[in-house]
């Protein structure tokens, strides 16, 4: 009679062996990710350099170009958004002010094309019928989750057409909120330099063009944004539209502050240092009131963390010895 060939140490009823074999695999699949990521960095201000000279290029065609015939595009038109755009028409789903809102959360979001506004579109559109309608044929026609109620598979169903209806809606925000929350931290740093640039006696384009280059590596997205203020400081025929596109770019209620104390300077002539140096200074203050409340509120975000993994092991610790004793007393 033959014996079954003896099998590795096992914990638990698992193989040690082959979880090991598949931890190392897993490291190993790491390891490759992070050359690969490694190897193929590319230089994140390249995009952005590009970008600007593209945008002083349409400011330089749009002084340029002659009023009497029109424009031509500067930009290869997308064909696979004109149709986009054109089921969207026919569909009486694309309305203009929708258009300019989508549009403007892309911007915010530091996506400059707008063609992308009539894709967010058109994935409300679509996504609930691809997901959505995908969740149902699965749950009322191939019986998945058949042992749930009905109410259950209701909401199952509705929770995913009402998720795929605002995914679109919510990749942007996610975004936006990124982007706007590097945009505040180096706001006091930038206004502070603004200051130093006007008591210098910098002209607000130079200086804005000189706080860019300086938060350039620092703060990318704010040393994106003055860059291109700069720009079309530099060729728009209104300087208030320049400011103006800032805040419409960036959404912040502190640099639609800061634009507005540019617009009064440059409407009225007040000094632009002292205005600048209070915003700082408010600015200032704000981050550190957020700092205060974050660390105010670390003792109450730690108790679940502290009840859930760190006092269990303590107690183990602590009494697992003195329970041993016990039971070994008992048998004994």
């Amino acid at each position: 009679m033959t014996q079954a060939p003896p099998t590795g140490p096992t914990i638990l009823g698992v193989d040690v062996i082959l979880v090991a074999t598949l931890l190392a695999a897993v490291a190993a699949f790491a390891v490759l990710v992070a050359l690969y990521a490694a190897t193929t960095v590319r230089d994140p201000m390249a995009k952005r350099v590009k970008a600007l000279n593209e945008r002083r290029e349409q400011l330089k065609a749009g002084i340029t170009a002659s009023t009497r015939r029109t424009r031509k595009s500067l930009t290869q038109t997308n064909q696979t958004t004109d149709r986009m755009r054109s089921f969207l028409k026919s569909m009486n789903t694309l309305q203009e002010d929708q258009l300019k809102q989508a549009q403007q959360r892309l911007a915010q979001a530091g996506i400059r094309s707008k063609d992308l506004a009539v894709i967010v579109i058109f994935g409300r559109l679509v996504l609930p019928i691809v997901i959505g309608g995908g969740m149902a044929i699965a749950v009322f026609m191939f019986g998945f989750q058949a042992d749930w109620s009905p109410l259950k598979k209701f909401m199952l169903v509705g929770g995913t057409l009402l998720f795929s209806y605002k995914l679109p809606d919510i990749i942007v925000t996610n975004k936006v909120q990124k982007r706007s929350n590097e945009i505040r931290k180096g706001l006091p740093d930038a206004l502070d330099l603004l200051v130093i640039c006007a008591e210098a006696g910098l002209t607000v384009d130079a200086a804005f063009t000189r706080v860019a280059r300086e938060l350039g590596s620092a703060y990318p997205e704010l040393g994106d944004e003055f860059a291109l203020t700069a720009i079309e400081l530099g060729f728009l025929t209104e300087r208030r539209q320049a400011f103006e596109n800032l805040a419409y770019r960036v959404d912040l209620e502190a640099v639609r502050g800061v634009v507005t104390t540019m617009i009064q300077t440059e409407k009225y002539g007040t000094p632009l240092a002292s205005a600048l140096r209070v915003l700082s200074a408010e600015f200032r203050n704000e981050r550190m009131m957020r700092a205060e409340e974050k660390a105010a509120r670390l003792p109450a975000i730690m108790t679940v963390p502290l009840i859930l993994f760190i006092l269990p092991t303590l107690f183990v610790v602590i009494l697992g010895p003195a329970a041993c004793s016990i039971t070994d007393n008992f048998v004994n």
